[in-house]
């Protein structure tokens, strides 16, 4: 089996926040969904785990960060395309999220934006071109 990536974030509403997920492209599974979680799936190794601040609680001792205003994480997943990353942003904006919360960061080889969900919880999106950017490593 390959290995997954689960990232578990707390949120506030989880319906806003599942539909927020769901305009960026994720599908919801249900069967690991409930009224306290909801199961975003980006691929077949990646998946958001939405939960409410109760739920979330109950993995950890520790006092739930507000992410609007400190920064525990930055999340960063790829596209394929730098109209792709730009794509996601637009998803983003329409849904909700607040978009560039600092400048697009474009070195040619590599392009990437990112954007804040409903929680302030911040995503990266990077295309990057490997080819090229091993190129210029030699």
């Amino acid at each position: 089996m390959s290995k997954m990536v689960f990232i578990n974030l707390p949120v506030r509403d989880l319906a806003k926040s599942t539909i927020f997920y769901q305009a960026l492209g994720a599908s919801k599974n249900d069967q690991f969904s409930d009224d306290t979680a909801s199961s975003m799936v980006f691929s077949d190794a990646i998946y958001a785990m939405l939960l409410t601040h109760d739920k979330y609680s109950q993995f950890t001792s520790k006092p739930i960060a507000d992410a609007r205003k400190t920064s525990q994480v930055l999340i960063a997943i790829t596209a394929e395309s730098r109209a792709e990353v730009d794509a996601v942003l637009d998803r983003a904006k329409g849904a909700g999220g607040a978009v560039d919360p600092r400048p697009a960061q474009d070195h040619g080889f590599m392009y990437s934006r990112s954007f804040d969900d409903p929680d302030g919880h911040t995503w990266e999106v990077v295309w990057m071109d490997v080819e090229q950017a091993t190129a210029s490593q030699g």
